[in-house]
């Protein structure tokens, strides 16, 4: 499985990926995103992927050429977006009848992300295995590729399109380490991608275990302390309509004799 999360804010886009590949038994690490730069203005953008390690290998070298031929940067996210598209449909025709006779289902999601030269702002996309893509908008700002049900829950609670970078990339680390703690086949290295607004350039950023023990540590223990902290209430109610149930059963058991 994979844990790719991909997060646009006001003031740039946040990238977070986990490097776990499997293979039958074999456990290895390999990145799952890749960077694009382009020089004179021309911007910058990041992709992420799920799925088939074989197909993304075989779209992203298909990408890498139709970049290079190409006579000039792409000068839109969206034509960025179309040409990943066009190579994933190309894969598809190539080898999804014979990775079905295998079972194996033709699988490959992307979160691609940047501004180039004519956009006004920073966009993200989510790519599908057919090649259509949509937008992800300011009211969920964030998707998650791969295995989302455990990290989904806190940037439901906690993200907005209106928060800065440096807020975005701690919840979207606290998403990662949700995940690396429940799903056993998510975990570092963790690769981080950031894209500043206008900037028309990307950072990148590995962290191992070791980097990122101590918010790992400091995050359980301050959710175990709010749990206490929650007001009590609501249970001492319980507790006490309990306590009512079980007078009255030591009463009707006393009034037929019974010892409890």
């Amino acid at each position: 499985m994979t844990f790719c999360l991909g997060i646009t804010v006001s003031d740039g886009l946040v990238g977070i990926a986990d490097t776990r590949i499997m293979s039958g038994n074999e456990l290895t690490t390999a990145p799952k995103v890749s960077c694009y730069s382009f020089e004179n203005g021309y911007g910058a953008f990041f992709m992420m992927t799920s799925g088939l390690r074989s197909v993304r290998d075989k779209v992203m070298t298909y990408l890498d050429e139709a970049i290079s031929m190409a006579d000039e940067p792409y000068d839109r996210m969206y034509k960025a977006a179309n040409a990943v598209s066009e190579q994933i449909r190309k894969v598809a025709g190539e080898d999804r009848e014979y990775l079905e006779r295998s079972g194996l289902n033709f699988n490959i999601h992307v979160l691609i992300g940047g501004q180039l030269k004519n956009d006004a702002e920073h966009q993200l996309y989510l790519i599908y295995p057919e090649g259509n893509w949509v937008i992800i908008t300011h009211g969920t700002p964030f998707h998650i590729i791969g295995e989302s049900g455990y990290g989904k829950p806190v940037l439901d609670r906690t993200l907005k399109f209106t928060d800065n970078i440096g807020f975005a990339l701690k919840v979207g680390c606290l998403a990662f380490d949700s995940t690396r703690i429940s799903a056993s086949d998510v975990d570092f290295p963790v690769d981080v991608v950031l894209y500043y607004k206008d900037s028309n350039q990307l950072v990148e950023h590995r962290f191992e275990k070791s980097d990122l023990a101590e918010i790992s540590t400091w995050w359980q223990e301050k959710l175990r302390s709010l749990v206490h902290e929650l007001p009590s209430e609501w249970i001492d109610n319980i507790a006490a309509k309990l306590t009512k149930v079980q007078k009255s059963q030591i009463l009707q058991a006393k009034n037929q004799g019974r010892v409890i």
